[in-house]
Parts: C-alpha cells; sequence; structure tokens
C-alpha cells in the first residue's frame, strides 16, 4: 500500500468552460500501483485519509475519506454524516494525473473533477 496525495480541480462546466483551479480537493489515500483505491489499505491508514476542500470565496472544509458499505465519501470535522460528499463510483476510477472523477457537493449537485496531481503526501 502506498499513500498518495491527490488534488482534484474543477473540470469544465457550465459555470466555468475552462475549468477552475481555485476550487477542487485535495486528500491522502492509499492507492494500489495501478492507481485504484485500496480499500484494505485504507482501514490500516484510514486516520491519515484526510481531506481538504478548497472553494474559491469560501473557507476551506476539512475532514476524512471515508468508506460505508461499497461507497466513498469526503465527511467533514463538524458535519452529520447525512451531509456527506459521496463521491461516484470512486472504487472503480483510477487516480492518475489527467484522469476524471465526479463528487456530489454539499449542495446535492454532481460535479466534474479532474486529477492534476498525485505526489508523496510528505
Amino acid at each position: 500500500m502506498a499513500l498518495r496525495r491527490i488534488r482534484l480541480e474543477l473540470a469544465r462546466t457550465h459555470e466555468f468552460p475552462e475549468g477552475a483551479a481555485d476550487r477542487g480537493y485535495e486528500f491522502v489515500a492509499p492507492l494500489t500501483v495501478d492507481g485504484h483505491l485500496d480499500k484494505d489499505g485504507w482501514h490500516e491508514a484510514r486516520e491519515q485519509c484526510l481531506v481538504r476542500r478548497f472553494w474559491a470565496g469560501e473557507p476551506d472544509e476539512r475532514g476524512r475519506l471515508v468508506h460505508r458499505g461499497s461507497a466513498w465519501y469526503f465527511h467533514y470535522d463538524g458535519v452529520e454524516a447525512e451531509d456527506d460528499e459521496p463521491i461516484f463510483r470512486f472504487d472503480r476510477h483510477t487516480f492518475n494525473q489527467g484522469d476524471y472523477v465526479s463528487v456530489t457537493e454539499h449542495d446535492g449537485e454532481q460535479r466534474p473533477f479532474k486529477v492534476v496531481s498525485v505526489t508523496d503526501p510528505h
């Protein structure tokens, strides 16, 4: 298991046709050699699997990457579990630079994000 720091930035949307580097997520997660999330590795390192949501004009939100049932979520400190942000098919995606994932955010909108970097978490 290798822990990696993954940075997601908002991909092209109607509101942001060029995407937005100042809106996204940085999180630490265990990845397999081919870039998939490692659920067993997450069980071993869940306390290190932190997330930071950054969004221009809003304070950063901090929390954890969590796994419940067959789904992955971003859970933020001080927020009820029903307000967690589910990540669409996170278990099937790879996290390699240039890949895309979708996150359903607090407002209920599912938005696309581009993996812009995968680095050592330290």
